[in-house]
């Protein structure tokens, strides 16, 4: 083996995709000495998005003062790769920063909108925005809102909004927004596929994780169908059933709206902006891996995003996973070459996550032996 790529998501939990990264590098140098190893950290857009790619590519590191989900001020930073800046919204907006008082009526995307208003303004002209981990339910208005886009009640008041109060939006103007990122590409990396509300939508199916209790719920999803009703009066938009549009608290149905932005599953975003296809040129294995593969797995998450690509070029993919769900073997037909898990004693997760750097080590060095032996034979 001369030259290969390790292209892991994290195992939620127990490992990093940087630990795996630096777990199967040197595993591989040990069996391997003269090969190639090509490591490519990978996060899904939430916490840890922006520390992936500068560990992937370099860049700048770039901090600034942001304002967190109840409007505190915090240190953020972003990524700066070129002209291209890299920006997680679990920074401003994630679940850690409401430990203790989660609360979607209330808190606010508007520190997001500051990092991209930051990267704008030093020159950024492409922005990767990473939609994932939010604690907020706003629509993504209050990232608008500092972008310059301004939202009025029905008396001509000023606001901004957050997810208890977007029913009070009677009029929208996005022109100073418009102005600020004309000539920006925005890109939304986006891992789901729910609408922006109903039962599949933003409230239903995350509210409750962001502190939302049933009636709650209920209220925070009729308070997206009004902001959808508006989308469609005041920016003549539909996109309320675009897939991905409930992302974030129906964030991605926002980055729309107000950022242009493209919505893209994280992995082929992640993939492009890397160069992965250029990378597979000469490769001779790849190695990707996530927590747990079954049949979510399968809609294009990270080891059957890159299972796909790799494929196209004729390059076995090695997938170190977690647990094997019974529907997850339809990665066989997507491009994946076997899937090894390392879970290695019948116990329970309490019991396997401290054991997981180990277990993960051991089972991929036996995968390595097993390739040192077939070259052996083949030769």
């Amino acid at each position: 083996m001369k030259k290969c790529i390790v292209v892991p998501d994290s195992f939620k939990g127990s490992l990093s995709s940087i630990d795996i990264c630096n777990i199967t590098k040197e595993s591989i140098l040990k069996f391997f000495p003269d090969c190639e190893v090509i490591t490519l950290p990978v996060a899904d857009g939430g916490e840890g998005t922006v520390e992936c790619f500068l560990i992937a590519l370099g860049g700048d590191k770039v901090e600034m003062t942001a304002h967190n989900p109840y409007m505190e001020p915090m240190t953020a930073y972003y990524a700066r790769i070129g002209d291209t800046a890299i920006i997680e919204m679990a920074m401003a907006a994630g679940l850690p920063l409401v430990e203790g008082r989660r609360n979607p009526l209330v808190v606010t995307t508007y520190g997001v909108g500051e990092q991209i208003k930051h990267a704008v303004e030093a020159g950024a002209k492409e922005i990767l925005l990473g939609l994932g981990g939010s604690a907020t339910n706003d629509g993504g208005c209050g990232c608008a809102a500092a972008l310059g886009v301004k939202f009025y009640d029905k008396d001509g008041k000023e606001f901004v909004p957050s997810g208890g109060n977007l029913d009070q939006i009677a009029k929208i103007d996005t022109s100073a927004c418009k102005k600020l990122l004309e000539g920006v590409k925005v890109t939304a990396m986006c891992d789901i596929d729910n609408p922006m509300h109903g039962e599949r939508g933003a409230a239903y199916i995350f509210g409750p994780q962001k502190g939302a209790d049933e009636a709650m719920v209920k209220f925070l999803d009729g308070q997206l169908k009004a902001l959808d009703e508006t989308f469609q009066r005041e920016l003549g938009l539909d996109i309320s059933a675009m897939p991905g549009a409930g992302a974030a608290g129906a964030f991605g149905a926002g980055a729309v709206a107000f950022l242009s932005a493209e919505l893209k599953p994280g992995i082929e975003a992640v993939l492009d902006t890397v160069g992965f296809d250029e990378k597979l040129a000469g490769t001779d294995l790849v190695f990707s891996g996530e927590g747990r593969i079954d049949s979510q797995s399968l809609s294009g998450k990270v080891v059957i995003g890159v299972s796909r690509r790799a494929q196209k070029q004729q390059v076995p993919v090695v997938a170190m996973v977690g647990d094997v769900r019974d529907d997850a073997y339809g990665a066989y037909d997507l491009g994946v070459t076997s899937i090894m898990s390392i879970n290695r004693l019948a116990i329970p997760f309490s019991e396997a996550r401290p054991r997981s750097r180990h277990d993960f080590t051991k089972t991929f060095e036996d995968v390595l032996r097993l390739i040192k032996a077939a070259e052996q034979i083949g030769r």
